[in-house]
This record gives structure tokens, C-alpha cells and sequence, in this order.
């Protein structure tokens, strides 16, 4: 009998390091006993089990997991439908991507965190803001919209305290009017297109003040080519995919590797998988290829990603290639909200990516499942996941292609599972 488990998905992984390379040319990764990374081999083995159990029960169609400790790769495997060197659309794990691309440009002395973003994308000037309105007061609207108490700042769209959102509640009208969406879907703008539509929409509140997520990592891809003077697509390709090796990320894919690309499936109200229209996805990969979402865009492999997550681990650095400095990866892994609990600090997202929010990344500042505080990583919406976990010299990484799965239990069971193996 099925499980009520609404979709859900998993990364398995088997064990391998990464041998040096020569920029841009990712060597074959090399198989490792877990025991080297002080692991227990048997209890890494309860991952296949229990991947190959949701497959079974219908919760999603295949995943690839990795698990990597001290540099290694202890773990590293494909399920159903999958395998290792599928790409999958990592949709939000691209806004740590967009958030290293940035600091880039930060310690070149390109711009300061507390700069105005109207300094560098005019459109911005004088932000409002749509409130409730009071009780007793009437106007037709359950709204009122009024100056907003200061500028967006750079920091703001670093960590989602902008007020820029994905267009939810009272919004939505005013989102749709302009036809701005998650960034995720067939589009012949360009991100200064969308960008500049949005600078013209109200805040949901006012900047600093809270944390809402949204459009803001869009926003700061479109800053990211102010800045540099280069398309966001080529920015990231020449400062980090190709330093780091990661062959096989992109905005979009090229022709020669779309058949690597995962099916997407979705999840219907009661749980049940459904395979994406062929024209859908036909649609996205071989459509415009116009809009660099920074927000949600690209496309990767767990491998590919393992090596961006090792880099932050290592702080900034991997194989002799330096992309930021240890300082400033401390910068991106601390709170940045000053203490604002992410979504309020409840349901999946605090129990998997954590309750505080730095630049790019969600962090665990309280005690949450099983891993440590100071945990940090983020997911994607068509369910990948990866979390860094600095006191253990511990990386995790989940991916799989489902939309619309409200449940990821599979995202926990995984977890524990890696951290259970830890041995020394």
C-alpha cells in the first residue's frame, strides 16, 4: 500500500574523491573506503534501502545522494530512474551560486553590502511599500501603499530582507499585471527585462525589516551584470564553473548533453506522480535561453555541486583555485538578519535548511534534526538539497526532479542516515 508521503526525493552517493585537475578539465573521480573518512561503511548502506523504498511506494522516480567527509566522497550512488551524471534543474541551490558571483565583485571593492541599490540600478529609487490597511479605515482596497522608511540596500537582496517576494497574497495583482513569475518557467525577457518591471511594483514590507522570500537573488543576477559589465550566464562560467571544474553547470544545457537532463514529474493534490509534457520541457531547453535566473536557473550534477559545497567548506578554496576568501565565506555563512527567524522559523524549511539566513545560504543556528549548529546549505523547489557542516567536515547532497511535493521527509531520512555514519 502506497505511503501518504506526498512526493519527495534523495541524493545517494557512493564513495570517491576528486583528484587535482587543470582548470577546466574535472578529473574522474576516485573511489574512497568510507573508513578513510572516518565512516562507517554498513550504516552509509541504510541510504540505498530507504531511497529504493520511496522509488518503490511512488514517492518519486529515482534520486542520486552524496555524502563527502574531510575531501572525500564516501558515498556517491543513482536510484529508478536516475544516474550519477544526470543533470537536474537545481532551481533555488542556484541563489548560493549567485551570492558567490557577487562577493566576487565585493572583494574586488565593486560595491559595499550597505550601498544603495538604486547607486547601481536606478529603477529602484524610492521603493514603496503595500500594507494592510488599519482597522476602521476603508478604500476600497484591503491595502494602502506608502513611501517605504528607507532604501533597498545591496544586503537586502543578499538575504531576502528587501521586501521583494515571489508575488504571493496581496501582491498577486500587481505581479501577474506585469507578468513576473518565479523564474523558473519559459520566458523571452532578459533578467534586466523582469528587473526593471519589478522596481516599479510595492514591497511587502518595509526593507530590513523582515525576511521574505522571493525575486531578490534575480535581482541581484541583474546586478551582477551592472557591476561587471557581463551577462550573468558568462560571469559565472568564467569566475567559478570553470575555475572549479563544474563541466556540467549551466543556465541552460547544450544540445550535446540534453539527454542527460532529468524527466520533471509532479505531484498531484493526494501525492500521485505525473511526468512532466514532453512539450513543457522541450519548451524550457531548447526556448529563448534568454533569462539567466539567478534566483533559480541553473542546471547541475551532484558532482558538480559537491565541488562548488567543497569550496565553501574549504573556505573559498579548491584544488590550489582560490573563487573568495576565508573571510569572506564566514561573511556569507553567519546570520546576516540580525536574528530574523527564515518563514518564521517553522516547517521544512527551518527543519532542513535552517532557522537563520546569511548571504545565499540558510544556517542552523538552533538545535534542529541531527546535525550541528552552524550548519549551512540550501534546496531547490523541483527537490535537490545540499547542507555543509563545518564542526563535522561534512557535505550532503539530494537531488531528484519532482514539482510540487509539499512533503520531504526523504530530505531528513537522508540525513540521518549520513550523519549516523559518522565513526570517529
Amino acid at each position: 500500500m502506497r505511503k501518504k508521503t506526498a512526493c519527495a526525493v534523495l541524493l545517494l552517493t557512493s564513495a570517491f574523491v576528486f583528484a587535482r585537475y587543470e582548470t577546466g578539465t574535472c578529473s574522474e573521480p576516485t573511489i574512497v573506503a568510507p573508513e578513510e573518512a572516518g565512516m562507517d561503511e554498513a550504516r552509509l548502506e541504510r541510504i540505498g534501502p530507504s531511497m529504493k523504498r520511496f522509488i518503490d511506494e511512488g514517492d518519486i522516480r529515482g534520486c542520486v545522494t552524496l555524502v563527502a567527509r574531510h575531501g572525500k566522497v564516501v558515498q556517491f550512488d543513482g536510484y529508478g530512474k536516475v544516474g550519477k551524471d544526470t543533470i537536474f534543474r537545481i532551481a533555488s541551490m542556484t541563489k548560493p551560486v549567485t551570492a558567490v558571483a557577487a562577493l566576487i565583485l565585493y572583494e574586488e571593492g565593486r560595491f559595499l553590502l550597505d550601498d544603495p541599490l538604486a547607486k547601481y540600478i536606478p529603477e529602484f529609487a524610492d521603493p514603496v511599500v503595500l500594507e494592510p490597511l488599519p482597522p476602521g479605515e476603508s478604500s476600497g482596497k484591503p491595502y494602502r501603499i506608502v513611501p517605504a522608511y528607507q532604501e533597498i540596500t545591496v544586503r537586502h537582496i543578499f538575504n531576502h530582507t528587501s521586501g521583494i517576494t515571489y508575488g504571493g497574497g496581496m501582491l498577486r495583482e500587481f505581479y501577474d499585471k506585469e507578468n513576473i513569475g518565479s523564474g523558473l518557467r519559459v520566458s523571452e525577457d532578459t533578467i534586466g527585462d523582469m528587473v526593471k518591471r519589478l522596481a516599479d511594483l510595492p514591497l511587502a514590507h518595509h526593507p530590513g525589516e523582515a525576511w521574505a522570500y522571493g525575486l531578490s537573488n534575480d535581482v541581484l543576477g541583474y546586478f551582477i551584470e551592472v557591476v561587471s559589465g557581463k551577462p550573468l550566464d558568462e560571469f559565472v562560467r568564467e569566475r567559478i564553473f570553470e575555475p572549479l571544474g563544474m563541466d556540467d553547470t549551466a543556465f541552460y544545457p547544450p544540445e550535446s548533453k540534453l539527454d542527460r537532463v532529468a524527466l520533471m514529474s509532479s505531484c498531484d493534490a493526494d501525492g500521485v506522480l505525473h511526468s512532466q509534457p514532453d512539450a513543457e520541457r522541450d519548451a524550457y531547453l531548447r526556448g529563448p535561453r534568454r533569462y539567466f535566473s539567478g534566483g533559480g536557473g541553473l542546471f547541475s550534477t551532484a558532482s558538480d555541486y559537491y565541488r562548488f559545497a567543497q569550496m565553501l567548506l574549504n573556505g573559498g578554496e579548491l584544488d590550489g583555485v582560490r573563487i573568495l576568501g576565508r573571510k569572506t565565506v564566514e561573511l556569507m555563512t553567519s546570520d546576516s538578519t540580525g536574528g530574523i527567524d527564515i518563514l518564521g522559523g517553522t516547517g521544512h524549511t527551518r527543519a532542513t535548511h535552517g532557522d537563520r539566513y546569511g548571504l545565499g545560504l540558510g544556517i542552523r543556528a538552533c538545535p534542529g534534526d541531527i546535525e550541528s549548529i552552524g550548519t549551512f546549505g540550501w534546496g531547490g523547489a523541483f527537490n535537490t538539497l545540499f547542507w555543509v557542516d563545518p564542526a563535522e567536515d561534512m557535505i550532503g547532497i539530494f537531488m531528484s526532479q519532482v514539482r510540487g511535493q509539499p512533503d520531504k521527509t526523504m530530505h531528513r531520512v537522508f540525513r540521518i542516515h549520513a550523519y549516523s555514519a559518522i565513526a570517529d
